[in-house]
């Protein structure tokens, strides 16, 4: 492995897992990402080539099927992958996101239900808090669950499900207004519900519906979809935790995680925006020379290197102290919001040290410039991430 985002003090296994999955990204992600990207396919192959390196189950504990391992491991991971091919890692981001939840979350009933069959990957997850009207203001959603008996039935439209359709668990968060005081906060009055579903597009099982598949400028291959819910009856097994109310902090929690997912995605993007820079410059020549040795191009190469490696650095901080129990909402949103800002300037410097290449689609470049903008919007927008850092700051300066 080249310099640049290399991490300090791993274990033998970590690094084991990781030279495995390096090798996995160079000899079969990235040989494949751009037909991929290109038809918009789904990386079906990739995905079971991960299922069998255990993948899926990297975090989810040994007694449930899984490998146990840190969240430092499993952002390192993702690191690699994005590398190769960010919309894999949005496969495995989604899915992580789930599992969280009800490893931190569900109760033994649901643990034991769920985590097995997520650890093999043969149970996908997808999440959705927005809604088509809502944006970020989580407080304004209006999908709704009405207990029936010793059933849920819930109604709405949730937006923006990554692994949507791919997915055979779905959790989504709805308000439970009945089951609350009328003087609770919003927040107190949502609820997190689990669907177990069939994968695929139209009616995946009665009074859910799955329409199709958001046409996006980038982040292909992967599906991204809306949910419709219409009088969907579920059970009180499928409301995670098994109480009412606690939905919104439950997926807050599972979003925090997936912050530092995102960073790591970035910090995978934006590593490969370098290579495939540093690489090029010095095969073009103008004027006699490499493009690297102008000076020019040197200062854009210095300053490319300078970025991957901060953000490398920071989204590693932020997994370490998830691990060690710590609160880390602020380290989280600062790592999530700089190397998402670092990736898309390391993006658009190594697109114009492409030159007119960098515009073509036979070059790699031209797939990762219309990648890294998503990452500046996924698990909250580089705002919203200001308003938490903001916040947080205030706490912990307070005079």
């Amino acid at each position: 492995m080249a310099r640049l985002a290399q991490t300090a003090d791993l274990t033998d296994i970590q690094k084991e897992i990781l030279s495995a999955v390096h090798e996995f990204t160079n000899n079969e992600i990235i040989p494949n990402a751009q037909h991929l990207e290109h038809a918009d396919e789904y990386p079906t192959e990739i995905v079971e080539g991960m299922k069998e390196m255990g993948i899926f189950g990297l975090m989810i504990p040994e007694e449930y099927g899984g490998l146990g391992e840190s969240l430092l491991t499993y952002a390192l991971c993702v690191e690699e992958i994005a590398r190769g091919w960010m919309s894999v890692s949005g496969i495995i981001n989604t899915h992580f996101i789930v599992a969280y939840m009800v490893m931190q979350h569900g109760t033994e009933e649901q643990k034991q239900r769920w985590l097995p069959r997520m650890a093999t990957g043969e149970l996908r997850g997808s999440f959705s808090m927005s809604e088509p009207g809502c944006g970020s203001d989580v407080s304004a959603i209006t999908s709704k669950g009405q207990r029936d008996g010793d059933n849920w039935i819930l109604n709405g439209q949730k937006m923006w499900l990554t692994n949507g359709g791919s997915s055979s668990l779905c959790a989504v968060l709805v308000r439970t207004d009945d089951e609350a005081d009328e003087n609770a906060s919003v927040y107190k009055k949502m609820s997190t519900f689990l669907i177990e579903k069939e994968p695929g597009f139209g009616e995946v099982r009665p009074g859910l519906t799955i329409p199709g598949k958001i046409d996006k400028m980038g982040y292909k291959g992967v599906d991204t979809t809306e949910l419709i819910m219409e009088n969907l009856e579920l059970s009180n097994d499928d409301l995670l935790g098994g109480e009412t109310g606690k939905g919104f902090y439950q997926m807050m929690d599972g979003v925090e995680v997936g912050r530092v997912n995102v960073a790591a995605r970035a910090c995978g993007l934006a590593n490969r925006a370098f290579e495939l820079g540093i690489d090029y410059a010095q095969q073009r020549t103008t004027f006699g020379k490499p493009i690297a040795e102008h000076q020019a191009i040197g200062f854009r190469l210095a300053e490319m290197g300078t970025k991957v490696e901060a953000a490398h650095l920071m989204m590693v901080r932020a997994a370490r102290l998830k691990d060690t129990g710590a609160r880390n909402d602020l380290e989280a949103g600062m790592a999530k919001y700089l190397a998402s800002e670092y990736c898309r300037d390391v993006v658009e410097d190594s697109f114009r040290i492409h030159g007119g290449y960098g515009y073509s689609k036979e070059y790699e470049i031209e797939r990762l410039y219309r990648e890294a903008p998503m990452l500046l919007i996924g698990e909250g927008t580089a705002e919203i991430q200001r308003m938490i850092i903001a916040r947080r700051l205030l706490e912990e300066y307070k005079i």
